[in-house]
């Protein structure tokens, strides 16, 4: 049966969304803490940040080592993205079946282009989508408007006829601040009580129920 759409433009979060790099992105911090500045994090820090660009969450961590941490962070996480980064059951088919009801489909992300395309590379998706909006294509990232923003203008849509599509509370302030909607998944980072707080109206426990 041919999905009937609520929205003609669907966006998608990608980490911990469309792909499952929750633990990819967790043990590369903790590799970057460790080796940086020589102690542990618990698991709920390290991911506290997730969804908003990695320099900023490195300056959570330490504003004075910020940058040895991105580095560091970078290089081991591109080292071990073959061997940690899963996909979710269930995600192809979701994609599948929005672009066969003629959806136009994108993924607005805080990664940089060049973790995007590595990460496509060892995942592919199942379709091509019409926008890929990265950390190098905006001058400001989530939770502000603008990289949802742009992939409107990319596809040529207004914000009424949009959803964005994500797992943390920045993607919810993003949508929020987009003026499209939002749709909360509660695979990835946040708890559904979190994003609802942050106004996730709905919240699908599963890609069956997304």
């Amino acid at each position: 049966m041919r999905l009937a759409l609520r929205w003609p433009v669907v966006l998608f979060d990608l980490d911990g969304t469309l792909l499952d790099t929750i633990p990819l992105i967790r043990e590369s911090h903790r590799h970057a803490v460790r080796t940086v500045l020589g102690h542990d994090l618990p698991d709920d820090v390290l991911e506290s940040g997730i969804g908003t660009p990695l320099l900023e969450q490195m300056q959570i961590f330490s504003p004075e080592h910020a940058q040895e941490l991105f580095d560091t962070y970078r290089t081991w996480n591109h080292a071990n993205t073959a061997r940690l980064l899963a996909g979710f059951d269930g995600i192809d088919e979701v994609l599948l079946a929005l672009e066969g009801a003629g959806a136009r489909l994108g993924v607005v992300t805080s990664k940089m282009r060049d973790a995007v395309d590595l990460a496509f590379r060892v995942r592919p998706l199942p379709v091509v989508f019409d926008a890929v909006v990265t950390y190098d294509d905006t001058a400001t990232h989530k939770p502000g408007p603008e990289p949802i923003r742009h992939a409107l203008e990319l596809v040529g849509a207004a914000p009424e006829d949009a959803v964005y599509v994500g797992d943390a509370t920045a993607d919810a302030r993003a949508a929020a601040a987009a003026g499209v909607a939002f749709v909360g998944v509660a695979w990835g980072v946040a708890e559904p009580a979190a994003l609802a707080e942050v106004g996730a109206g709905v919240v699908a426990r599963t890609p069956a129920e997304l």
